[in-house]
């Protein structure tokens, strides 16, 4: 469980958003970062125990900074208004498919994960990895523990193509899941569940449903 102080900073950080506010807060800041950082501790460790990929990682390699990029962004606030933290083979800057916690009060939290808008070498081994291995697929996505935790795929207009990509007949029973850009299974939560004593077992409950389409995806990156 989190901390009701973090939900607190974070929501204080959304009406605040600024340097001056942020500096003169910083101890609140470094209480949260805390919290979340043992948090995310906790779930590296229960996820090892079915994912041996995730064994090795620290809280620095799944943890993203608070401060935001905001170079080429027209949003100029320098802060996030969530903790989110990657729990991936390799780190959060790896390649590889894997499991996501995102805390933002007002109900924008989510448990979730997959691979997000990999590059075009990547994501070609992906979609012939679903095309050579479409029964494969499907029975993860069908899967009874999948559909429990995510009901189906984040299916939005930005992360698809409006047509298959080049190379793949329109007849192709895999055709609506080639167009995909990204790969992802998401799980909202209300706020009442980023302090309940459940969250660690909510938490590891959705990431083990997810694990199997973790493994698919990574095994077309290998």
């Amino acid at each position: 469980m989190l901390q009701s102080s973090t939900l607190k900073f974070l929501k204080s950080v959304a009406k605040n958003n600024n340097k001056v506010w942020f500096d003169a807060h910083r101890n609140e800041y470094l209480d949260a970062k805390d919290d979340f950082g043992n948090f995310v501790a906790t779930i590296i460790k229960k996820t090892a125990q079915f994912d041996s990929d995730i064994k090795d990682l620290q809280i620095k390699d799944c943890v993203f900074r608070i401060n935001r990029d905001i170079r080429f962004s027209k949003n100029k606030t320098p802060y996030k208004t969530n903790m989110g933290a990657s729990f991936d083979r390799g780190g959060k800057k790896s390649i590889y498919a894997g499991y996501y916690f995102h805390a933002e009060p007002g109900g924008k939290s989510f448990i979730g994960g997959g691979i997000w808008m990999p590059m075009a070498p990547e994501l070609k081994k992906i979609r012939q990895e679903i095309d050579y291995c479409f029964d494969e697929f499907m029975s993860i996505i069908k899967n009874k523990a999948f559909i429990s935790e995510y009901k189906e795929l984040e299916n939005t207009p930005d992360i698809k193509l409006n047509n298959l990509p080049r190379g793949y007949d329109k007849e192709n029973p895999a055709g609506e899941f080639l167009k995909f850009k990204s790969i992802l299974a998401l799980k909202y939560l209300p706020d009442e569940d980023l302090t309940s004593n459940k969250l660690v077992d909510k938490t590891i409950k959705a990431f083990k449903a997810l694990m199997p389409l973790v493994k698919f995806i990574n095994k077309a990156l290998e």
